[in-house]
This record gives C-alpha cells, structure tokens and sequence, in this order.
C-alpha cells in the first residue's frame, strides 16, 4: 500500500463513515501513523440520502471527499480499499490492494441493509444506504413515470406510479413525505398529459407506530403529517415476499407497484474474521465493552453502526445513528492515547441528544431531552440541525440554497435521470 514505515504506533481505521472520521480527525495531530481505509474516497451524509432519490439535492452536496478532510494531518494516510478480511493473529489487514500490519485496529465499517433472509425481496426492491443505490433510486421512480405515459395498460400504469416504503422509521417516513410533495407539487407539471392523482405512495409497518424511537406524540403527529399529505399509513403489517410487481403480505393486504423500497431494518457491516459466535450479536454488530474494545481483544475496537455496546439503558446496544458513532470516534481517541501511555481507559457515556424526523414542507418532529415540539419550528430546527452537521462550507451553503430555491419556488430541479436503471425481474 506504500505506507511509510514510521516508530510510531499505526492505528488502523476501516470505514469513513461518521465515527470513522470523528476518531481520525482526533487522532491525526498526535505522535501516530493514522491509516483510514474506504470503499469510497468520499464521506456521505446519510440522513439526506432521501433528498437525492427524491431529485431534492445532487449527491456531491451531501459528500465530501476524506483526504481533504484530513488534509492538512502530515501523519495521515488514506488508501481506497475494500477489506476482504481481518488477520488477528498477524495483525494483518487483507484487502484488495494489499496487506497492511496494524498496531491498533479500529472497526468502523458501518452498517447495509439488513433483509432479514428474503432473497426474493433483497433482489427486486429498492435500497437507499449509499449514493449509487439513492441515484438509481431516482432513476427507477423518474423512468416509472416516463413508461407510465407509454402503457395503454391501466393496471400497469398504476403500478408504475404505486410506491411502497416497507420501515415507518425516520428514513422511510422522510422518505414518504418528500414523494408525496413530489406527487402534489411536481408531477401535475411535468406530466400534464397523465393523471398523476392515480399515484398512490404507502408506508407499511410491522409495528403499532411509526418512528419508534420517538416519542408517542412524535410518532402520532408524523402519522398525522403523512395522512395529511395523501400518504398511506399500514400499521401491525409485515411484508413477505416480492416478485417485481406484487408485494404480498403477512395479512390478505398486497399491492401492485413497480417499486419497493425498502427501510425496514439495517445490519452491522461485518469483516471476515471477526464473526466468531463469542463476540458476534444481533444484528450481525460486534459486542463491545465500555471501552469500544471488541470481546476477547484489546488491541481492537469496533465504534458506530457495526459496534454493539450494552447498558442498562439500551440492552441491544446503542441506537445505530450518527451521533453515537460521532461520540464514540471522539472519546475512542482520547481511549487510544491513554492505552498506549499505559493509562486507564474511560468508559463511553453516550449523552443522547435527542431525535428528529421531517415529514415534508413546514412539517417535523423533534425530541429533546426536556422539549418535544412539532409542526413549522420542529421543521426549521431539523434544517439547522443538518446544515451544522454537514462538512464543508461549500455543502452547507448549496444544501442551505438548494432548500431556499425548492420552498419559494415549490421545485426541486435535481429530477435527472443521469443513468438508466432498471431492476431485472428473471
């Protein structure tokens, strides 16, 4: 990989997802070699994938390239590389370019999307974890609507513009909420020639209420907030099989639709050679200590989506969103520096900052710590909230433009479709 060799210990990062770049910004000014390896030489910002397969905003607003986050670190390494497999006796990463010796290794692969064993439904639904699968979401509802207007088949054509999101929890919500804005404000202009009332987009949840996490008048005023905008709400439903066209479920309700999308669940993105039973938990996560430190190692850490760490306050482990990876990257580095001064470790505390969902124009829900609001103040803190969070000056103003332009214009000018993409129904 043409890493130089130094006396300084070599920490290993696996992943520049929200914990994996909070630890290396930490570490990079000390007396350390910090190698980060990624699929992608870009950071994503998860929480507005949405707004990319919905044509709100173009991905390079919500990405950020890492060497130049890291940039000015001169003991700072990054190599685009998958990681096919973890050495732990060796010490070894194994990837495609290489192998690489670690001193200190820190997994933070993230999470994909967890289909729950259903072959038939990973293969013909949509996903929207990364860039490329939001883009090729855009595509496939975009391209719908062009057939749409070509078929004499009224079924088909209804198909075409049915949208079921299977997961009521803040993605699939969000996500409602933007189609159906896009089905109220957009459509009727761009498709004058096709009745787009017919479009029908629907929410389908296994449980009794939406956004879970949250609060039950969070959760009640989002169902609100969507029933409002047109959108169908199907609670106590769990999702079975698709075949490219029927959704079937676990009660006599189907649907006809050329597109599922699905949110229902994630999993921990898990590396070859630490899947041993003892330290593997639900969901596919690494069971961590206090400390971030994998089972059984103490030379490994796991932190983020990928990282199960228990407590009395969350049995299955932390909530698998952005602000615990961020807080367990920042406080992993102070961890490392003390381990390798021969120090005692501080055990992570995770201060929950609260939760939050948008469900359209002038439309969210918040949960803080003391203060649980909703409507038009819930929808301006959410936006403030996203732009602080957002790297680089550059992503916060376009994003923060992009937004200003779609709420005065009612627009949303992203609507291309860049690359064909369709789904393979044999």
């Amino acid at each position: 990989m043409n890493i130089p060799r130094t006396s300084f210990p070599r920490i290993v990062i696996i992943g520049g997802g929200f914990a994996g770049v909070a630890l290396a910004k930490k570490l990079s000014k000390q007396d350390l070699q910090v190698v980060l390896l990624d699929k992608n030489n870009y950071h994503t910002f998860q929480p507005l994938l949405y707004q990319v397969s919905t044509g709100g905003l173009e991905p390079d607003s919500i990405a950020y390239p890492i060497r130049k986050i890291l940039k000015d670190f001169p003991n700072f390494h990054f190599r685009l590389a998958n990681v096919g497999e973890i050495d732990v006796e060796k010490r070894k990463v194994i990837t495609n370019i290489g192998k690489l010796r670690f001193d200190y290794l820190v997994v933070a692969s993230g999470s994909t999307t967890n289909y729950f064993g259903n072959a038939a439904i990973e293969k013909y639904s949509m996903a929207m974890k990364t860039i490329p699968q939001s883009l090729n979401l855009r595509s496939l509802i975009l391209e719908n609507f062009e057939d749409a207007l070509l078929t004499s088949d009224l079924n088909e054509r209804n198909a075409l513009m049915n949208f079921v999101i299977v997961g009521g929890g803040p993605t699939g919500v969000e996500l409602a909420g933007a189609l159906a804005e896009i089905k109220k404000g957009i459509l009727p202009k761009d498709y004058p020639d096709l009745d787009t009332r017919l479009a029908q987009i629907h929410v389908v949840q296994s449980g009794d209420c939406i956004l879970k996490g949250m609060s039950a008048n969070a959760s009640q005023k989002a169902e609100d907030f969507l029933e409002k905008l047109g959108v169908n709400v199907w609670k106590n439903v769990r999702v079975t099989n698709y075949d490219g066209k029927t959704v079937t479920t676990n009660t006599d309700l189907t649907f006809e639709t050329a597109t599922l999308i699905w949110a229902a669940g994630v999993k921990g993105a898990n590396i070859k050679g630490l899947e041993a039973e003892k330290f593997v938990t639900r969901g596919n996560r690494l069971l961590v200590n206090e400390f971030s430190q994998v089972k059984g190692f103490e030379h490994i850490f796991a932190i983020g989506d990928v990282a199960c760490m228990v407590n009395e306050e969350h049995p299955n482990g932390l909530p698998m969103m952005a602000q615990p990876a961020i807080q367990q990257g920042d406080q992993l580095g102070d961890n490392v520096l003390r381990l390798i001064e021969e120090q005692p470790m501080k055990p992570f505390v995770y201060k929950d900052k609260g939760s939050m969902a948008t469900i359209g124009r002038n439309k969210a829900v918040v949960d803080l710590k003391r203060f649980k609001f909703q409507g038009v103040f819930a929808w301006y803190v959410w936006m403030f909230v996203h732009l602080f969070f957002l790297i680089g000056f550059r992503n916060r103003m376009v994003v923060f433009i992009n937004w200003v332009y779609n709420y005065v214009r009612f627009d949303r000018e992203a609507r291309l479709i860049i690359r064909p993409f369709k789904k393979k129904l044999k």
